[in-house]
């Protein structure tokens, strides 16, 4: 594990959440080439992340997660990677729709991008939602996920 890499993501996220921007970071719009990523993003989170695993595409999850992807459950257990392709292995999909809702988009100058929201599950008459973040690097032209917390899960309710 990359302790530097880290300690550098924990302080731009800090920098983000305070507004306290180093020189190099405006709060300007999305410049035009950043609406492909933006597009490219939501494509990612909204579509193929779900499809990877209702269909335990173990390469599509691969091409999506970096090498040193972590997760945070809701529960406060970290998993990585390697756990993650193993887990859609094996698991089958435990619900009959499901969807993502984006709620903030971020890309930073850096190559960095923040995307979180909210997972909605649909099971029989059960409705389970929980929020969750993410944070990806774009790497030779690619979105690669790097670390994910899910928190707040609420199941059997109704939408």
């Amino acid at each position: 594990m990359n302790t530097h890499f880290f300690y550098s993501l924990f302080l731009s996220l800090l920098i983000v959440s305070f507004g306290c921007q180093p020189d190099h970071l405006t709060d300007e719009p999305i410049a035009e080439a950043s609406q492909a990523d933006s597009s490219r993003l939501r494509y990612l989170k909204e579509v193929e992340w779900p499809r990877a695993y209702r269909e335990h595409d173990t390469v599509l999850l691969d091409r999506i997660l970096a090498k040193e992807f972590q997760l945070i459950d809701a529960n406060g257990t970290w998993s990585d990677k390697e756990f993650e392709i193993q887990w859609i292995k094996k698991n089958a999909t435990q619900y009959d729709s499901f969807h993502y809702e984006i709620k903030k988009l971020e890309i930073l100058e850096n190559g960095t991008a923040i995307v979180a929201g909210s997972g909605h599950i649909y099971r029989d008459t059960l409705y389970t939602v929980y929020q969750s973040s993410n944070v990806l690097v774009k790497r030779e032209e690619q979105w690669k996920a790097v670390l994910s917390h899910v928190s707040g899960v609420k199941a059997g309710g109704k939408p």
